[in-house]
């Protein structure tokens, strides 16, 4: 507290009983004030994504996407890295297995059953090669030492035997929608997660355009988070709209206002193939994108960024002409196209001196209408060839400028 307060303070001592002038609202203002000097707790991220920090502990973290993108997928994959050390481009931050709560608010009990046996039990025990039936535990064990015995609500069966395993998965589709919120917070409470994945956040209100009840959800979870020094996964569907890509209704303008990081899925037709892409960011730009598909076993696996399906035709892998801005096509006269990568990437820039990486990618996509983030960074790296732009680091965050003529 500073001087001011500190001697109002000892003189409401000296009249110890009597009518105070120092209110409440000032003692209050007084835990929330920062300063140079203030000691606060680090900040804790529980994942790597292609090596970079996500999933910070006491923040919210949206995963949206249009229906059958791959949201499921990718919390099925969360689930399973905090158990194994990693999953695709996912590396756990810490050697203890993490501690998970899926709370399930849209699929069917059979549903959620069936992809915790069949996807993320069958993903932890395909990824940890250790053991051919690998007993996973809160806490790491050594070599020759038997795990200790878990509370019963830690324990789930499975065909093929037991396993002991920290985390907990909650079904409460058939429960009326403002239950579900105590409830939430009851789980949360009691099981004390490192990680909680609410899929999805959609069925915590009655009214997705009610924007007192998304502000008063959204101020719920972050408290939730920030109380029980965990990371809260929210996920939600982007709008119905094909060319739209904000998340849906009132609740999803307060999710993106009070999200550390926004992931996008996206399933790229004909082919089965998934993409994750992180869309925004507080901190730590990830700016490569995950590929994935679906195996014969049903389990994802890495996919190449380049699938030949969708290659587009025969003059260098473009997208279909219709698509795209033809304010930045250059048209040549055997017929075919390209970019005009220096006017889209000036305009993109809009004479700003700097611009953040997940900025500029959605200035660039969204100015040209490729789809594909892939082709993004192939555009990218051609701005860099021609020395249009430079890249810089601020603070472990990726910045580009207007390179110097």
């Amino acid at each position: 507290m500073n001087e001011n307060v500190m001697s109002q303070l000892d003189a409401e001592l000296e009249h110890a009983g009597e009518e105070t002038a120092l209110s409440p609202q000032m003692l209050l203002l007084e835990q929330l004030r920062i300063t140079p000097e203030k000691q606060l707790k680090p900040m804790e991220f529980l994942f790597r994504l292609f090596g970079k920090p996500c999933f910070p502990r006491r923040e919210l973290v949206a995963i949206t996407g249009k229906a059958k993108s791959g949201k499921t997928f990718v919390t099925s994959m969360l689930i399973a890295c905090c158990q194994v050390n990693e999953v695709l481009a996912f590396q756990r931050m810490r050697e203890e297995p993490l501690h998970v709560l899926w709370y399930d608010t849209e699929q069917s009990d059979e549903s959620t059953q069936d992809i915790l046996k069949n996807r993320v039990i069958t993903m932890i025990k395909a990824t940890d090669q250790t053991t051919p039936d690998p007993i996973l535990c809160k806490q790491s064990v050594p070599k020759g030492r038997a795990p200790e015995q878990s509370s019963p609500t830690r324990s789930l069966s499975y065909s093929g035997g037991e396993i002991d395993r920290p985390f907990d998965v909650f079904n409460v589709r058939a429960v009326e929608w403002k239950e579900r919120r105590d409830l939430l917070r009851e789980a949360v409470t009691r099981c004390k997660p490192d990680l909680v994945i609410v899929d999805g956040i959609r069925d915590l209100v009655n009214d997705i355009n009610d924007g007192v009840l998304a502000q008063e959800v959204m101020e719920e979870l972050l408290h939730l988070a920030t109380q029980h020094d965990c990371c809260i996964v929210c996920v939600l569907h982007q709008n119905k709209s094909g060319e739209d890509h904000n998340l849906r209704g009132w609740i999803g303008t307060e999710l993106m206002n009070k999200a550390f990081e926004v992931y996008s899925c996206e399933k790229l037709l004909p082919q089965r193939i998934f993409s994750l892409e992180q869309t925004l960011t507080r901190k730590y730009d990830i700016e490569q994108t995950m590929y994935f598909e679906v195996g014969d076993d049903g389990l994802p696996r890495g996919a190449s960024p380049l699938p030949p399906s969708l290659e587009g035709d025969k003059r260098g892998g473009q997208e279909p002409l219709p698509k795209l801005n033809q304010e930045y096509i250059v048209h040549e006269e055997d017929g075919g196209w390209q970019f005009d990568v220096t006017r889209l990437f000036l305009d993109a820039m809009r004479g700003e001196e700097e611009v953040g990486g997940s900025e500029l990618r959605n200035r660039v996509m969204q100015l040209s209408g490729i789809a594909f983030p892939f082709k993004y960074n192939q555009l990218l790296t051609k701005a860099l060839e021609l020395k249009l732009i430079e890249r810089v680091e601020h603070d472990r965050r990726t910045f580009y400028r207007p390179a110097p003529f």
